[in-house]
């Protein structure tokens, strides 16, 4: 009898081949690319071009700007760095979405020989799974995500330790670096998430879930915050609340998209109910088009 984590990948792969790989086969390692080692030409910048990769000493002789072109390593080394809080498995839909997406772009990464670990976090306890090629790997990440735990509760999440965990971990060698978070949690991420994008490819998935944005009009209902465990009685009909909760929801908001800017980090918003894969499809276009 095949476990629940077997089964999800398989699912995914039989997915993957069937909507997925004709879409994006080949089209993954031109948006996520290796560390590049070799330099091997130079040529004018343009404004989609990386400022990191500039000549300086080039472009004061010649009075315009060009850029370093190297030859890249054929595989990488992705990380991904899943946030395990309780926030994150507020209702049914974002802590699965998360799940999913993550074993599906391991896979679709493990398919081109490239390594792939992970980092999943919570206040209470975080564990590291090395990065390894082949599906065998992929099944692990699939396991340890699919095992049963309580994200830790009493405290807001600490996502500036989930970063800082991130950095040192992934310190040895350049990597693309996969964030799966709904970025609900403490203040103060953005210098950890900046180091962290200084030094790696960092994309970012912000699992979201449409509800936490809109209150619904049911009369008195009982809230628990899903971090802290605190209830409160609240009266959903009541146009002040409503008007005050919308206005915590666009502050938000606002913070992370603030924090995503000052980190110079693109968000991808990945919504629980979309379907996952063609979540999947979207990142890779957009971050395609970015690049």
């Amino acid at each position: 009898m095949t476990s629940a984590p077997d089964r999800l990948l398989r699912r995914l792969e039989w997915q993957l081949r069937r909507r997925v790989d004709g879409r994006l086969q080949g089209a993954y390692r031109t948006v996520w690319r290796g560390a590049g080692i070799d330099f091997t030409d130079l040529r004018q910048y343009t404004p989609d071009d990386d400022v990191r990769h500039i000549d300086w000493n080039v472009t004061a002789r010649l009075d315009e700007p060009y850029v370093r072109q190297y030859t890249e390593d054929r595989e990488l080394t992705a990380w991904m760095v899943v946030d395990r809080s309780a926030s994150m498995r507020f209702g049914s839909g974002k802590y699965p979405v998360g799940t999913a997406l993550t074993v599906a772009l391991a896979r679709l990464l493990a398919q081109g020989g490239n390594r792939v670990g992970a980092i999943l976090y919570d206040n209470a306890s975080s564990s590291v799974v090395p990065p390894r090629t082949g599906r065998n790997q992929v099944l692990r990440l699939a396991r340890e995500l699919s095992a049963e735990r309580a994200g830790s509760r009493g405290a807001v999440t600490d996502l500036a330790g989930m970063l800082r965990l991130a950095a040192s971990t992934t310190s040895q060698r350049r990597s693309l670096v996969f964030v799966v978070s709904d970025f609900i949690g403490d203040p103060g991420w953005d210098r950890p998430l900046t180091a962290l994008s200084h030094r790696h490819e960092v994309v970012v998935l912000r699992i979201v879930d449409p509800v936490e944005f809109a209150l619904p009009d049911v009369g008195v209902i009982l809230v628990e915050d899903a971090e802290t465990g605190e209830q409160v009685l609240v009266d959903t009909s009541d146009p002040l609340l409503r008007k005050r909760l919308q206005a915590q929801f666009s502050d938000r908001e606002d913070g992370i998209s603030a924090g995503m800017r000052k980190a110079a980090v693109t968000e991808h918003r990945i919504s629980t109910d979309v379907d996952v894969l063609e979540s999947l499809v979207r990142l890779v276009r957009e971050s395609r088009r970015r690049r």
